[in-house]
């Protein structure tokens, strides 16, 4: 670990501080006992900040900090179910795929290629819309995983057949391993490193996905999340009445979350560049 941070550049020291600092607010502080931040009217309406409300409350008697708590781990939550149903689908699929050739390889290309030219917007306005006020954290994230994967999967195509012609496969072959055998004991370590990024990059396409659903009116509405808080608080024309300490919190979580992971992703891509040139 010290090796690791003494090599790592400053975007992906950056990155991480940041990104653990809001897993320590979405999954440490998230679980300290407090009252259920969606319940209307548990506090005083429009209160400032202060020790007990460190951000006030809302025109409808909600804890801000506690909401943006809850709205940073829901979003995390979403994110990375998102990202590692894509990670995992996308990596079999592209390996199965271009290890197996033939028919298999054309079927699931196909396939892939669909999701990948469909576009995504109007089919996700569709399924939140038939959701809306319904939907939980875990469907929610279902829902954006359905396109998450297909990219992934024709990236990592391209690198089976790469591999797939090198000498080691053909001694495994040779030796009896079957195909799923072989991309798993064989092929799939050439493609832990890609995954951690794809991961990154997909966490972080999933968070700006729901946010720009919920910015947009289209989120479930029983949903706390950064997306929605933006949403509630100008439907409530926190903007005119100037409760910034409101809508202010969930946008610079937003934006701060959104440069902590871009720095994380771009960081290690550098450094996996400069170590494999070492």
């Amino acid at each position: 670990m010290k090796k690791f941070w003494k090599h790592a550049n400053g975007r992906l020291k950056v990155g991480i501080i940041v990104t653990l600092i809001f897993l320590f607010l979405g999954f440490v502080v998230y679980n300290i006992p407090h009252v259920n931040p969606f319940s209307y009217n548990t506090y005083g309406r429009r209160l400032p900040p202060s020790l007990e409300h460190p951000f006030g409350t809302t025109s409808m008697g909600q804890d801000i900090f506690w909401l943006l708590i809850e709205a940073i781990h829901n979003s995390l939550v979403i994110g990375f179910i998102v990202a590692f149903i894509g990670t995992v689908v996308g990596v079999f699929v592209g390996l199965l795929a271009g290890f197996s050739g033939g028919w298999l390889d054309r079927i699931l290309m196909v396939i892939t290629d669909t999701f990948v030219v469909i576009p995504s917007l109007p089919i996700l306005v569709l399924m939140t819309s038939l959701m809306r006020g319904s939907a939980t954290v875990i469907l929610m994230a279902l829902v954006l995983a359905m396109f998450a994967w297909a990219w992934p999967s024709r990236q990592i195509r391209s690198l089976a057949l790469s591999i797939k012609e090198r000498d080691f496969i053909h001694t495994a072959w040779f030796s009896g391993e079957g195909t799923v055998q072989v991309i798993v004991t064989e092929i799939l370590p050439y493609a832990l490193t890609w995954s951690l990024s794809n991961f990154m990059n997909a966490t972080l396409a999933a968070i700006a996905s729901e946010s720009s659903l919920a910015v947009l009116g289209l989120s479930p509405a029983n949903l706390i999340s950064l997306g929605n808080m933006i949403q509630w608080a100008r439907e409530r024309n926190a903007i005119f009445t100037q409760q910034w300490n409101w809508i202010g919190p969930p946008i610079v979580a937003t934006v701060l979350l959104f440069i902590g992971l871009f720095l994380l992703i771009t960081g290690y891509n550098d450094y996996l560049s400069m170590k494999r040139g070492r």
